[in-house]
């Protein structure tokens, strides 16, 4: 990969958001990966949306009503 620096201009709080995700790579190779991520669909950004739903009792109905969904395609068909 050829690295040339290029400078770009994002906000404070997108800068935060963005160091607060980095870890131990660069930026570059966080902003790829989170390009790479939207791209390719993969699912991962779910994880961040865990826990976000407050435990009422229509989110209790719903879960309750996937449940038996969920063990209706955990059964074995083969």
């Amino acid at each position: 990969m050829n690295i040339m620096a290029k400078i770009i201009i994002v906000s404070n709080e997108v800068y935060e958001q963005l160091k607060s995700r980095k870890e131990e790579r660069s930026f570059s190779e966080l902003i790829i990966d989170l390009l790479n991520t939207k791209k390719n669909k993969t699912g991962l950004g779910l994880t961040s949306c865990l826990g976000l739903f407050k435990k009422d009792k229509e989110t209790l109905t719903i879960e309750k009503s996937l449940e038996k969904g969920w063990k209706k395609w955990n059964k074995k068909y083969v």
